[in-house]
């Protein structure tokens, strides 16, 4: 989102009403789906910071990256690469972001906005080393989604193959956004609006105070989770401006978007990329809430037929 973007999603967000996430999302599907990953490895980043990641299934023609949301990690994304990798199709790579995870650096907080990108490219240069003639799928769900979109609009453009979308979070001034935000989201609006103005000025050096935090539940907690996130990270983890980001993607797109999402209207999803991306196959599953997407077992068919279908 741009920074005059985050001035509206500031001032707007007091109008938000106070939902409690808890009776909107199925949180113990979520956290029993997290405990079941695969094992933790690592790699440096061109600052030398360690990041971790997962993967799942062996080399193939197809290396497929999927980004977690906001507030958690790449665990409960596990299921989903699992039943990916399992066809064969696909090796499937799922990053913990830069502040996320179990043991990040700093939780929360990056050095600079687009390091999230600079650590995206270098990922999918480790990957690329490891493969070199394989097609990169970059995709994400949720805010994961976004920073891919982020990522494809930006210096990185062309980099990735082709991008899987799943409930990707566009911005807060998209039409796909619920105005509730499901109570998961709380933005320090008088902080957003004058940091904004500050970096409009070159002005960056309090860029490290918090100006999201997020709504996970108390019994849910196990410490791993990110339930604040700085200017700095905040910015960086979405589009800059949905409209022209979404129009630098030139190669295969999917998305998908569960019908009962709590976060977003799935019906305004097609629009959108008909609008800016029309080349985007998106379809809207019925029953399937914005966790239930990524928990059950119709996307992973999905994207087997897409991938077949598309990059093959």
């Amino acid at each position: 989102m741009s920074r005059m973007g985050w001035v509206a999603y500031g001032w707007k967000a007091s109008m938000i009403s106070e939902t409690n996430s808890r009776d909107t999302y199925d949180w113990d599907a979520l956290v029993a789906q997290s405990q079941r990953p695969s094992s933790e490895q690592r790699f440096h980043a061109r600052d030398g910071a360690t990041l971790v990641y997962r993967s799942y299934g062996e080399q193939a023609s197809i290396e497929l990256i999927l980004l977690h949301g906001s507030g958690y990690h790449s665990a409960y994304l596990s299921r989903l690469a699992t039943e990916i990798a399992i066809s064969g199709i696909a090796r499937v790579w799922t990053p913990d972001i830069r502040g996320h995870g179990s043991r990040p650096q700093r939780r929360g907080d990056i050095d600079y906005i687009d390091q999230l990108e600079d650590d995206l490219s270098d990922f999918i240069g480790l990957i690329r080393s490891m493969n070199p003639n394989a097609a990169v799928i970059l995709g994400g769900h949720s805010s994961g989604g976004g920073l891919a979109i982020r990522f494809a609009g930006g210096s990185y453009k062309g980099t990735a193959d082709g991008h899987l979308l799943l409930a990707p979070y566009l911005g807060y001034t998209a039409p796909t956004i619920r105005p509730q935000l499901s109570g998961w989201a709380t933005p320090k609006r008088s902080r957003i609006v004058a940091l904004n103005f500050l970096n409009a000025l070159g002005i960056l050096s309090l860029n490290s105070i918090r100006t999201l935090e997020f709504n996970l539940p108390p019994r849910y907690r196990t410490g791993d989770e990110t339930l604040a996130y700085s200017y700095r990270l905040m910015t960086g983890f979405n589009p800059r401006n949905h409209a022209a980001d979404l129009q630098a993607l030139e190669k295969p797109i999917l998305v998908l978007v569960g019908m009962d999402d709590e976060t977003f209207y799935a019906e305004e999803f097609r629009n959108v990329f008909k609008a800016f991306s029309p080349q985007a196959q998106v379809e809207s599953i019925p029953d399937l809430t914005h966790f239930g997407l990524v928990l059950g077992e119709v996307v992973p068919r999905l994207v087997v037929q897409w991938l077949k279908r598309s990059l093959l």
